[in-house]
């Protein structure tokens, strides 16, 4: 972050995590409160940091993927608190930092180590969203990444064959040790499944936003990026499958029925 810059997050991909980057955040995991609760983790974010609404320079806000109701709550708070300060607001997504905590993890003890991490979040129904990304460094936020499977969102059996496939290929092309390591919300609840994964490292039931200031700094990385390696660009949701909630059929017309006739 530059100097004067004073960043804010806000991420409701999983839970919210709201908090001002070089403090600790509120993390609430019930995703049933956590709209509700919302404004009011914001406000005591800000207040613990000393700073009121107009103190805000930047905006990081988590566009997921996630399920619907829940991540559009937490973009368009972003965006409310952005347009009332004017504040430069940044969108990162979930999975992409997991790769970049993963390799602060492991460190450089091992040159010969590639560890390959599988960036998940629980999608529900029974599915998880995920990324396989290649060995990172949290420095990577400047650029684009390079994903040996992209964003998606399956079951996990399907992902492990997924995986499978792609860190065989990945392996022939490197000598050394390969290892793949589950990061993110929703890989306990998978476990079983994921252990398929061949040459599986650890299995991590915890997202970057979970390690407090240290992980809400990494999370923020892209905003300091954002304007050298691709500029602004609209913040735009990732659900990567429709929302429950549609449009009803109109009704259809019942023969002889001539409507509801107004109350004299």
């Amino acid at each position: 972050m530059g100097v004067n810059e004073t960043v804010l997050v806000v991420d409701t991909s999983y839970g919210s995590t709201v908090g001002v980057v070089g403090y600790d955040p509120i993390v609430e995991s019930d995703s049933r409160t956590h709209v509700e609760k919302l404004q009011v983790n914001i406000a005591k974010a800000l207040e613990t940091a000393g700073l009121a609404p107009g103190d805000i320079s930047g905006i990081v806000t988590g566009v997921g993927p996630a399920p619907f109701t829940g991540l559009r709550a937490g973009i368009v708070a972003a965006k409310a608190i952005a347009f009332a300060t004017g504040a430069k607001l940044v969108g990162q997504n979930i999975l992409e930092p997991q790769a970049w905590w993963n390799a602060e993890r492991h460190g450089s003890a091992d040159d010969g180590l590639r560890v390959l991490t599988l960036a998940v979040n629980d999608a529900r129904r029974k599915q998880l969203y995920f990324e396989l990304c290649q060995p990172a460094s949290p420095d990577d936020a400047a650029h684009d990444a390079r994903p040996l499977i992209a964003m998606d969102i399956d079951y996990p059996a399907n992902i492990v064959e997924r995986v499978n496939d792609a860190v065989a290929a990945y392996e022939r092309r490197f000598d050394g040790r390969v290892v793949v390591d589950v990061v993110g919300h929703g890989a306990a609840k998978y476990s079983d499944a994921l252990a398929s994964i061949q040459l599986l490292g650890d299995i991590v039931d915890e997202s970057v936003l979970d390690q407090g200031a240290h992980g809400l700094g990494i999370f923020a990385r892209r905003y300091d990026a954002c304007d050298i390696a691709r500029g602004e660009s609209p913040v735009e949701p990732l659900y990567l499958r429709r929302p429950d909630a549609e449009v009803p059929n109109p009704l259809k017309h019942v023969l002889g029925h001539g409507g509801v006739k107004a109350a004299r």
